[in-house]
């Protein structure tokens, strides 16, 4: 009897360790994201985004994810060295299937030609939607400003 008691105790302590609620599932898509930028490797990171994703960034409208990989932070990360959000925080509040996170951080950028840095204050706000179980960034607004 003692044995079906351990049993049943382990397999109900499981399910509570492994759930995993929806606030932290969206806060590993947007840690994902930050920490591909961070290892200036975005690849695979359009799995992140629904296909129609609208990402705004400092006052410009730069497009779906992939425009906005293809002609910005694509090929300027080639131009890093390095790319560290430090400190950084995120807040995220989740309504059904639609979530909405801001991203307060600051960043440092070390350029390759002459290691000079680039220090900025930021922030971020994304919304997101679960689809077929996964949460994806449906569009993304960031904007930083000398601190």
């Amino acid at each position: 009897m003692r044995k079906l008691f351990v049993s049943l105790v382990l397999l109900l302590f499981s399910g509570f360790v492994f759930a995993q609620t929806d606030e932290q599932k969206v806060k590993e898509v947007l840690s994902s994201y930050k920490n591909a930028l961070e290892k200036l490797d975005v690849k695979g990171t359009d799995v992140l985004f629904v296909a129609n994703s609208q990402i705004i960034e400092s006052g410009k409208v730069e497009g779906t994810y992939q425009d906005y990989l293809a002609h910005h932070i694509g090929p300027e990360l080639g131009d890093f060295a390095s790319f560290e959000f430090d400190p950084y925080s995120v807040t995220v509040t989740v309504t059904g299937d639609y979530a909405f996170a801001v991203e307060i951080y600051n960043y440092t950028i070390v350029l390759k030609k002459d290691n000079s840095e680039i220090k900025r204050k930021g922030v971020a706000s994304s919304f997101l939607k679960k689809e077929n179980g996964v949460w994806k960034i449906v569009h993304m607004h960031n904007s930083s400003r000398k601190p």
